[in-house]
């Protein structure tokens, strides 16, 4: 039987608008960011997958629409 996860995460972004969830209290990783979510990690990534729509990194989005003009 599988042990619940109770550790609470905060959500967090890079420079590139890539998301992810750190366990809340830790040193935040090099380069990340928090957003102002937090929680258990099933409401984590359920928010991350409610804003996180386009998976491209920021600089493909950015270098494909200059593509355009």
């Amino acid at each position: 039987m599988e042990e619940e996860d109770k550790t609470v995460y905060t959500v967090v972004i890079n420079h590139e608008e890539q998301y992810s969830i750190w366990p809340t209290g830790r040193e935040m990783p090099l380069g990340w960011r928090e957003v102002g979510k937090s929680g258990l990690k099933p409401e984590c990534l359920d928010y991350i997958k409610e804003v996180w729509t386009d998976m491209r990194p920021l600089s493909l989005r950015k270098h494909m629409e200059e593509q355009k003009q």
